[in-house]
């Protein structure tokens, strides 16, 4: 699954033409990071990918001033085709990815227990300021705001909150924890 062919098609098809530079922005306004992988600065090596494919064309160049050209591209019908393709294979896949902080944790029994807090007490830190953004994210309120993108955000603190409350089981467990050392159970 493509995440970011999804977003810049579904943004074309949904907002009309646009340049790589609206992408961006809609790709921060968005929050594109609460449901997704895409990052804006891929965004113009996949508007150039897809163009090449077909999906997208540019209609036309803009500049303002002393600002870069930039390119405005529409959607076509192959990258409608493509947009369908993408949406469908998103509904019916499912996908918790394995988080290699298992792995590390089971192969951590020659860290001392302190370190090992240590990089517990920071990964939770972390997820619980992530959390944090989401709660007080201004645009929350945003009259543009649907339902589906609050079932998003919903979505992602309910995620969020999940990985807090593993993190804080295994702090609470860490000094009676027995793990390996330098091999996940079951490997021979």
């Amino acid at each position: 699954m493509n995440e970011t062919r999804l977003f810049v098609l579904a943004a074309l098809a949904k907002r009309g033409a646009m340049h790589g530079h609206q992408l961006r922005r809609d790709a921060r306004l968005d929050r594109a990071d609460l449901w997704s992988r895409v990052k804006p600065g891929s965004l113009y090596s996949a508007l150039h990918r897809m163009e090449a494919e077909g999906l997208i064309r540019p209609l036309r160049t803009e500049q303002d001033g002393a600002l870069p050209a930039r390119t405005v591209y529409e959607i076509t019908e192959e990258g409608l085709r493509e947009l369908r393709a993408l949406r469908d294979e998103a509904f019916t896949e499912v996908d918790i990815r394995p988080d290699p902080v298992d792995l590390a944790l089971v192969v951590s029994a020659d860290l001392d227990r302190t370190l090992l807090r240590g990089y517990f007490e920071d990964r939770l830190a972390a997820l619980q300021t992530r959390a944090s953004r989401i709660e007080h994210h201004p645009d929350r309120q945003s009259p543009n705001r649907t339902r589906a993108d609050d079932l998003i955000v919903d979505h992602a603190r309910m995620r969020l909150q999940s990985e807090i409350d593993w993190h804080q089981k295994v702090l609470a467990d860490i000094d009676t924890l027995e793990l390996t050392a330098g091999h996940a159970p079951g490997a021979e």
